[in-house]
């Protein structure tokens, strides 16, 4: 049996890269690059003390030629690093940025509602670029020109020790003013990175509503408003560069007055013969390498104090609870068996309070106890303020309910994993939201990954969105930022074909065709009659002919359910409602309104 028999297996040698094996070494290339310059003054030494004291012309010339090839390993391994530090760099930056807008898709509406758009913008693009350039840069060098000094003071003190402890006396004076430059200066960057939030919002408010601004004429008082904070945030960066100059002039002075010092007292000793020339000349050679890195000092440590501010900000993001798959339903008092749960969508003692509304403010929701059946359209009606928004924002989840429960089918929403909830409900919302994509992509938005051509031309039959056909490239047109590219009729229509397209179990329209004229209205509203019949829908109305879809009405008044019944049933029992249907006063108007609405 030969030996390699014997032989212990070896695991097999993996492939690497040799980009990636390189990028390992780069923190390591620096330090010598930066630890070369340290060199070049011991070959000065070497040459004032001998070729030089000799007057031997070829070990000039050789000692010249050393410093030169030093000179240029240094700049090739510099730029070796910067070569190898982008990449990483950059890969973290993508990383951070993919992060924060998962992160942003996964917070609740709750956590939107109170921050403004600009301030999450700069997180996603300045901030994130700011920690780009503090890995790409400060970062090496704090730890590169740390070691080059740490080095650098070890060659000095072995070259002259007296020379080296009056070099080491500036220490404890920019030690203290690097601190309080710290700071202060990370109060500014923090206060200016706000600022830069704020003129964020301010220009994407203004590009979005660009209509209202130039339909009041308003440019003018925009302009004023860019000037003032864009002349807030102009003082705080002249501040930050006040900061800068003077610890600049703090880091650069000190350590030139211990330098010359140092250059007086050695020349003392070269006249006593106490020292060789060389050894002053590699002396101060190697001082002045070391200014570099002392003097960078200053700005190394603004851009960390930015960086760290950008790190700060990103993480009041990232530290956001976010939406939960699903929760323990809410301890409540079991509901007696019967056809309360027998289907449909229920709620059930229903309070909500905004999480930002004032401490002791009454609630929105008041306890609202109503059920749709399950193949149910039932008409959700009340007067402005009333809540009908909110209730409807609560079948899906975009908000939790302060108490009480939601059922759909006899399952509590509120232990269903989000996924599958939104799967089930099917949301069309009062201000029609386009996103900057095809007609297609918007509209299959709401269907599932398999959807295709048919369930495309069953949703836009349904909303009448017949104008698709007439569109530059039909269904591939783009319909640009907010749709605003379309009329708000074509808006309101794409957005209830997507709500239909997935052929939904529960579908929840917030008064879905307010922006109609009076035929697409008839239209979309016989084509809708055939979606509700398969799904059980809840609709906001606010006119008769939308009532008039609904099988039953509810009326909504100060936070609660006040009455539940037919459209006519309402017209001759409730004045509140009839008055809601018609506009006519209070009490007196239910028999004109009764015979308006049949």
């Amino acid at each position: 049996m030969s030996a390699s028999a014997f032989a212990p297996s070896r695991p097999p040698v993996p492939k690497r890269s040799a980009v990636r094996s390189l990028l390992r070494l780069w923190p390591y290339l620096a330090v010598v690059a930066s630890c070369l310059s340290l060199v070049i003054p011991l070959v000065l030494k070497w040459m004032v003390d001998g070729p030089v004291a000799d007057r031997d012309p070829d070990g000039v010339w050789l000692g010249a030629f050393a410093v030169l090839g030093l000179g240029v390993v240094e700049a090739l391994l510099f730029g070796l690093r910067r070569w190898l530090v982008a990449r990483p760099s950059t890969a973290v930056e993508a990383a951070l940025r993919a992060d924060l807008f998962r992160r942003l898709q996964r917070l609740p509406v709750a956590f939107h509602d109170r921050w403004a758009s600009g301030q999450l913008l700069s997180r996603g693009t300045t901030d994130l670029s700011l920690l780009r350039m503090f890995l790409v840069f400060p970062l090496t060098f704090l730890f590169v020109n740390g070691v080059t000094v740490l080095a650098g003071f070890v060659v000095l003190l072995a070259q002259e020790w007296t020379l080296g402890l009056v070099l080491l006396l500036p220490v404890v004076p920019l030690v203290v003013g690097c601190s309080l430059f710290e700071t202060r200066y990370s109060k500014a960057a923090r206060r200016a990175q706000d600022q830069v939030g704020d003129l964020t919002t301010l220009v994407e408010e203004s590009v979005l509503g660009i209509r209202v601004v130039k339909g009041f004429g308003r440019h003018r008082s925009q302009a004023r408003a860019f000037r003032v904070l864009a002349g807030r945030l102009r003082g705080t960066e002249l501040h930050k560069a006040r900061l800068l100059a003077g610890i600049w002039a703090f880091i650069t002075t000190v350590p030139e007055l211990a330098i010359g010092a140092a250059l007086v007292l050695g020349t003392v000793q070269v006249a006593d013969g106490d020292l060789s020339a060389g050894t002053l000349v590699a002396f101060l050679s190697t001082a002045l390498a070391l200014r570099w890195p002392v003097e960078s000092i200053g700005f190394l440590l603004a851009m960390s104090q930015e960086a760290a501010t950008a790190t700060e900000r990103y993480f009041e993001v990232m530290d956001q609870a976010e939406e939960s798959a699903g929760r323990a339903p809410a301890a409540t008092a079991p509901a007696p068996a019967g056809p309360r749960d027998a289907g449909g969508l229920v709620f059930e003692g229903v309070v909500f309070r905004y999480p930002d509304a004032p401490e002791g403010s009454p609630p929105v929701l008041r306890g609202v106890d109503l059920r749709v059946r399950p193949g149910e359209t039932l008409a959700l009606v009340g007067a402005t303020g009333s809540g009908k928004t909110t209730l409807t924002a609560l079948v899906p989840r975009l908000y939790e309910p302060t108490a009480g429960r939601i059922l759909l089918d006899g399952e509590d929403i509120a232990a269903m994993p989000r996924e599958r909830l939104r799967s089930l409900v099917a949301v069309a919302f009062e201000e029609p939201t386009l996103f900057s994509a095809s007609v297609r992509e918007n509209v299959l938005m709401g269907a599932g990954p398999e959807a295709g051509d048919t369930e495309l031309r069953r949703a836009l039959e349904v909303a009448q969105a017949r104008f698709v056909a007439d569109l530059p490239h039909g269904t591939a047109t783009e319909v640009g930022e907010q749709g605003l590219s379309l009329s708000g009729g074509q808006r309101q229509r794409l957005a209830l074909a997507r709500a239909v397209a997935g052929g939904p179990r529960f579908l929840v329209l917030d008064d879905p065709l307010s922006a109609l004229d009076v035929h697409t209205e008839a239209l979309v509203e016989a084509a809708l009659r055939e979606v509700l019949r398969d799904t059980t829908a809840l609709v906001v109305a606010h006119r008769p002919s939308t009532v008039l879809l609904a099988d039953r009405v509810a009326l909504l008044s100060e936070g609660r359910i006040a009455a539940v019944g037919t459209h006519q049933e309402l017209l001759r029992t409730s004045a509140e409602y009839a008055w809601l249907m018609s506009g006519a006063p209070a009490g007196t108007g239910a028999a004109g309104a009764e015979e308006g609405g049949r």
